[in-house]
C-alpha cells in the first residue's frame, strides 16, 4: 500500500487567546512536553524580566536565562549554558530576536523549543529558521520548527503598536511572495508546494481582508494564526520562498544598504510588496495592499520612513544581489536605474491619485 499522504512538519500545540500565559505550566504537563516542569527560559532583560515575575511560582522547576541581543554568538552561548541542566525543553519568552536565539540554542542542544511570543512583528515566530547577527552581517539558520506557540494577546497587546504593525507587513507581503513563486514557475519551471503556497497566500489574504484593527482581538488572532500559518509553510516547502520574493529581497537591501537607518523588517517588507505588485502590472490588487497598509498605519512611500526617491532606486537596484537564485519580478524585469525611476513614479502616482 503506497503512502498517500506526507507529515508535517508543526507545533503540537498552538495557543492564541487572552489569558493564554496563565496555563503555559499546564499545557506543556498536559501534551508531555514537559510534565516534570524542568526548562530552560531564555528571556530578555526588558519585557522578558517582567513576565519572569509572573510566570516564576507557575515554572518552580525551570531555570532562566537572560539573553544578552539577537547575534550568532549570544545564541552560541545561550546553549553552552543550557547544556548540563539536563531540561525537558527550552522556553523562548519574548520577541524575534529572543525566540531565534532559543531556536538555535536548542537546536545545537537537541531540545525541543517552545515559542512564546509576546510580539507580533514577523513570521519567524513558528518558522525553521532563526535569523541572526554575525560578524558578515546577518544570517539565516535551518532549525526545527517550534513544538509549541504561545501568544497571549492580552501580552500583544501590552507591546508597541508598531510590533502589531510590522507583523501586518510581513503577513500581507505573503501575497507578492507567492505572485513571485508563480512567476518563477512559468518562467523557469521552479516547482511549487501547492500546499504551502495556499497556506502562505491564505494567511496573506485573511490578514489583509480582515475588517478589524491593531486593537482588535479578532484581527489580532487572525494576525498571529496568519503569522503562524506562514512559518509551517515553510516547513513545508523546506525553503523561505512561501513568504520572501521581491518584497523581502527589497527589506534586505535597505538593511545592508542603510543598516543604521532602515525600518522594521514588516514596513520595508509591506512597501516592498506593494511595489512589486505594481511592478508585475496587479495594479489593483498593489492599490488595495497600500489602502489597507495605510489604514493600519504602514508605510507605501519610502519618504516615510526616511527615504529619498534616489535612494530608494538603489535600493531596489541591489536587491536582487540579496538572494543569489531567487528568481522574482525583479530579476524577470531586469529593470536599468532609468526605468526603476520611472516604474517608481508611475507607483507613487498611481497611489496618490
Amino acid at each position: 500500500m503506497p503512502v498517500l499522504t506526507r507529515l508535517i512538519p508543526s507545533p503540537l500545540v498552538v495557543d492564541i487567546r487572552a489569558g493564554a500565559l496563565n496555563d503555559l505550566a499546564g499545557v506543556l504537563a498536559d501534551q508531555r512536553i514537559s510534565s516534570s516542569g524542568k526548562l530552560a527560559v531564555a528571556i530578555s532583560g526588558g519585557s522578558g524580566a517582567k513576565l519572569r515575575e509572573r510566570l516564576a511560582p507557575a515554572l518552580p522547576g525551570a531555570d532562566w536565562y537572560e539573553v544578552g541581543g539577537g547575534t550568532l554568538d549570544d545564541a552560541i552561548k545561550l546553549g553552552d549554558a543550557m547544556k548540563s541542566g539536563r531540561y525537558d525543553a527550552v522556553v523562548g519568552l519574548g520577541g524575534g530576536k529572543i525566540i531565534d536565539c532559543a531556536k538555535y540554542a536548542a537546536a545545537r542542544i537537541g531540545l525541543p523549543l517552545v515559542a512564546v511570543a509576546t510580539n507580533l512583528s514577523h513570521d519567524g515566530l513558528c518558522s525553521p529558521v532563526a535569523t541572526l547577527d554575525n560578524d558578515a552581517g546577518r544570517g539565516s539558520y535551518g532549525v526545527p520548527n517550534p513544538i509549541a506557540v504561545v501568544i497571549d494577546l492580552d501580552v500583544i497587546r501590552e507591546a508597541p503598536v508598531r510590533f502589531v504593525r510590522s507583523g501586518i507587513g510581513d503577513a500581507v507581503s505573503n501575497i507578492s511572495a507567492i505572485a513571485d513563486w508563480e512567476l518563477a514557475h512559468r518562467e523557469r519551471g521552479e516547482d511549487i508546494d501547492g500546499l504551502a503556497a495556499a497556506m502562505a497566500r491564505q494567511a496573506g489574504e485573511a490578514v489583509l481582508r480582515h475588517p478589524g484593527g491593531v486593537g482588535d482581538d479578532g484581527f489580532l488572532t487572525v494576525l498571529a494564526e496568519g503569522l503562524v500559518l506562514t512559518g509551517i509553510s515553510m516547513s513545508v516547502a523546506g525553503d523561505s520562498r512561501p513568504a520572501s520574493g521581491a518584497c523581502h529581497e527589497i527589506n534586505h537591501a535597505f538593511d545592508l544598504l542603510h543598516p543604521k537607518r532602515a525600518a522594521s523588517h514588516g514596513e520595508q517588507c509591506g512597501l516592498g510588496a506593494a511595489f512589486a505588485m505594481h511592478l508585475r502590472g496587479a495594479r489593483e490588487e498593489s492599490a488595495y495592499m497600500v489602502e489597507v497598509l495605510r489604514r493600519h498605519g504602514l508605510p507605501v512611500l519610502p519618504e516615510e520612513i526616511g527615504f529619498g526617491v534616489e535612494e530608494f532606486v538603489k535600493v531596489v537596484e541591489y536587491a536582487p544581489q540579496t538572494r543569489p537564485g531567487r528568481f522574482t519580478i525583479l530579476e524577470h524585469l531586469d529593470l536599468s536605474t532609468d526605468q526603476i525611476r520611472d516604474a517608481y513614479a508611475d507607483y507613487a502616482k498611481a497611489i496618490s491619485s
